[in-house]
């Protein structure tokens, strides 16, 4: 068992981070984002000059000592969302029946219809953050961004659940909404 065990972070001058009871809220060009970390047994502060975020742990075992790590990759995927955009790509695969996708709601929400030739329209609200656009370029693609990369994920994973081919071989039925794509809006930033 070790005594304290402590791990960093450089955030720089391009955010502005605030910690506060361990809640860490995340400015940048983007937008903002805010977490709370209180369920952690953790100590969370900033350095004395402000850009450093440290996070410290007392007479922890090896698993408590592992969530540091995790909370610091946490708060840094907030400061690449809040600095770059998180950006997933989605295309629309179909063999016979195209499959039509509308977006309402401001990016909000998409209708997918005439998947695998049913009437039925599946109607998919995203997480709070996230937006939707057809692409321009590509036929067929939908790109989702936001600052939140657990937002943008999960409503990507919500997307291609509503499209999943049930009580039929897979192999065969491949239509459905696949993530073909992951990344950042500013790669340069």
């Amino acid at each position: 068992m070790e005594v304290g065990r402590d791990l960093c972070v450089i955030h720089g001058d391009i955010v502005t981070v605030t910690v506060k009871s361990r809640k860490v809220t995340v400015k940048g060009k983007y937008g903002d984002i805010t977490r709370d970390f209180s369920h952690v047994p953790i100590e969370l502060r900033l350095s004395k000059d402000q850009k450093t975020i440290i996070a410290m742990q007392w007479f922890g075992t090896k698993s408590m000592i592992a969530t540091i790590r995790t909370v610091m990759t946490h708060i840094s995927n907030m400061i690449t969302g809040v600095t770059k955009k998180y950006q997933y790509k989605m295309r629309l695969v179909h063999a016979h029946f195209p499959i039509n996708s509308n977006i309402t709601d401001d990016g909000k929400t998409i209708e997918i219809r005439n998947f695998l030739g049913e009437k039925r329209v599946r109607v998919v609200k995203v997480l709070p953050g996230v937006k939707i656009e057809k692409s321009e370029s590509v036929k067929d693609e939908i790109i989702l961004t936001g600052v939140d990369v657990e937002n943008v994920g999960r409503s990507a994973a919500l997307i291609h659940q509503c499209a999943l081919v049930r009580n039929k071989d897979i192999r065969q039925f491949l239509d459905g909404i696949y993530v073909s794509e992951k990344g950042l809006v500013d790669q340069e930033a």
